[in-house]
């Protein structure tokens, strides 16, 4: 237990410093990285409590897709941070707003057993044994039963999110020249082939 609890204050203090750092960083590519050491410290701390597919899952899929991709993202985009910061002001407002309802919201959660101590009881599920059933089939169990319509509804979150991004993201160019299947299809050999009579001692 004295290990235990060890390597729980180990990893919660390295994961809150590392999240305190990805905000305070002045650089882009190292609030990235300690993000990436923050979710690794996540999963020493999802281990500890014997949720390893979750463990697992976040390294997996959060460090070894999602923030690569932002490090690759943002250390191949030319961005001009200091351009972005000018208008920092003008947004303080309703930055602080919104940082204010967050703020109160994670109260009421982390205070919600001492302003009604029953609804934990009620949200709890019961949870069958080690023995019994496994860590991953338990986590199915419930997300894909009590929870499957807010599961499938992140899920459209996702994609209207990813068209969105794909929408406001594509522009095309002038002067570019694409492709067009429909006109190659169409296409006939009287408009195919141009035939073109070229002068003596002159090129094309």
């Amino acid at each position: 237990m004295v290990l235990q609890a060890l390597f729980f204050y180990l990893f919660a203090g390295v994961a809150v410093g590392s999240a305190f750092m990805v905000i305070a960083s002045r650089n882009p590519v190292h609030s990235v990285l300690f993000l990436i050491l923050c979710f690794f410290n996540a999963a020493g701390l999802f281990i500890l409590i014997g949720a390893e597919y979750l463990a697992m899952l976040l390294v997996v899929v959060y460090v070894g897709a999602v923030m690569v991709l932002f490090l690759f993202v943002v250390m191949m985009l030319d961005v001009d941070f200091v351009e972005m910061r000018q208008g920092f002001l003008q947004y303080l407002p309703i930055g602080g707003l919104i940082g204010l309802i967050l703020l109160v919201e994670l109260l009421m959660v982390a205070g919600g057993w001492v302003i009604a101590p029953e609804i934990v009881g009620e949200s709890a599920l019961p949870i069958a044994t080690v023995g019994e059933t496994q860590n991953i089939a338990a986590i199915g169990d419930v997300l894909y039963t009590r929870y499957i319509y807010f599961f499938q509804a992140s899920g459209l979150v996702l994609l209207v999110a990813m068209i969105g991004a794909i929408v406001l993201t594509l522009r095309h160019k002038e002067g570019v020249k694409r492709q067009d299947i429909s006109e190659q299809v169409g296409r006939t050999p009287e408009t195919s082939i141009e035939v073109v009579q070229v002068k003596s001692g002159r090129g094309i």
